[in-house]
């Protein structure tokens, strides 16, 4: 019998995936994890922003199988930055051409004056090394400081491995004339439904009465093979877990330094309006200004043609930040939203939802690389396997998290 310990996209990727028996334990009351959709007052949103780029069809083929092919959308991404007052697209470094002449030049020249052999131990170190101090500090530093919430020193220089926008100078010169989107994710696909839909698939091509809500786990015991939790015990042959790391160390009684994981808070923002605001066309918009409260805002609406403005709106938090006032920082997004310019003031606010994502991004440097590697070799022993953004304490996107529980259904299918 596989247990896997959490009903989100890797828990139930692994269970549609296995030849194994297995039993699904999730903690919350509905499958999903931080890929719920909230409907209300004819709004959709997910827990966030949830759009998933797919590179591999034939896994776009299997987890999308289950949605109505007219309701499942293609849509071609626009993304932006709000620099100053004005509108940069994405990525900033790609298009300084688009700066005034003075921010320009300062650019261009420090890209082209970065000194040679800085020796590179951190994300804000690699930042520098690769774009120069003006790139850097005018978009790249403040904008990752408001989404991490940290010093960036504190994190690896590949904390966001492939997701980091790198860019040649050769590149950023072509781009001057010859504008080219490409990100890892220029397009995606989303269900009018929400991103609910994609684990309601996925959750069809697993058997619903081996999935049981409301189990949190309490403990584990790797000697007798047995997860313990608030409403009975279970035996594993494999133990799959898709919580984050350290708590599944906690449940193993498996001891560790208190400053090896680290990682933020994400307060979530809906919202609903009773109108369309500007005619701006972005699915989603990034933010680096410090007075500004959020830092990425994204636009449902757009994303799925309705008449009424839908926003998310993500402001990042220090993980020991407690007390947060949701009522004050209500106030502060809507006004934040009429300051730069994506609400006007006649429209009204019909319709709101908040969510806090807690654990939201990880926080990766080689403390947490090192700790994570020994204690899955370790708990291998006792056959048990972690996976996903928390399991495996990444940053990753949720194709990486079906694949990673695809690939390990294959390793342990007997």
């Amino acid at each position: 019998m596989d247990i896997i310990i959490g009903a989100g996209v890797s828990g139930l990727s692994y269970a549609s995936f296995t030849k194994n028996d297995y039993l699904v334990l999730e903690q919350e009351s509905e499958i999903g994890g931080y890929c719920r959709t909230i409907k209300q007052d004819g709004f959709v949103w997910d827990y966030a922003g949830h759009f998933f780029h797919f590179r591999d069809e034939e896994l776009k083929r299997v987890v999308t199988q289950y949605i109505d092919a007219n309701v499942l959308r293609t849509v071609d991404k626009r993304t932006q930055i709000i620099y100053k007052n004005r509108y940069i697209d994405f990525p900033f470094q790609k298009n300084i051409h688009q700066l005034p002449k003075e921010e320009f030049i300062d650019c261009l020249y420090d890209l082209f004056n970065i000194e040679d052999g800085i020796e590179i131990k951190t994300f804000k170190d690699m930042i520098y090394a690769n774009l120069g101090k003006s790139i850097s500090d005018k978009f790249l530093i403040p904008y990752n400081q408001k989404l991490y919430a940290c010093n960036l020193n504190n994190l690896d220089k590949d904390a966001m491995g492939r997701f980091f926008p790198k860019s040649s100078r050769e590149d950023i010169i072509n781009n001057f004339r010859n504008p080219q989107v490409d990100s890892y994710n220029n397009t995606f696909v989303y269900p009018e439904g929400g991103a609910i839909e994609y684990i309601n698939s996925i959750y069809k091509q697993v058997d619903s009465s081996k999935v049981l809500l409301g189990e949190k786990v309490i403990r584990i015991d790797r000697e007798l093979k047995i997860v313990y939790t608030n409403n009975g015990e279970f035996k594993y042959d494999n133990l799959i877990n898709t919580s984050p790391f350290n708590k599944l160390l906690d449940s193993c009684d498996i001891g560790y330094s208190e400053d090896v994981f680290s990682w933020n808070k994400v307060l979530v923002f809906n919202l609903g309006f009773d109108s369309k605001g500007s005619d701006i066309t972005n699915s989603w918009l990034y933010i680096p200004d410090s007075e500004v409260v959020f830092y990425r805002v994204g636009y449902y609406d757009n994303i799925m043609g309705t008449d009424r403005m839908s926003l998310y709106a993500e402001i990042g938090f220090n993980r020991d930040e407690c007390d947060i006032d949701i009522d004050k920082y209500l106030i502060k997004v809507l006004n934040d939203l009429k300051a730069v310019g994506i609400v006007n003031e006649k429209q009204q606010l019909i319709s709101h939802n908040v969510v806090l994502m807690d654990p939201a991004y990880v926080h990766i440097d080689k403390k947490s690389d090192s700790v994570v590697s020994e204690m899955k070799e370790l708990l291998k022993q006792s056959n048990i396997y972690s996976i996903g953004r928390y399991g495996s304490w990444t940053y990753c996107s949720i194709e990486d998290n079906i694949i990673e529980g695809r690939d390990l259904s294959v390793l342990l299918s007997r």
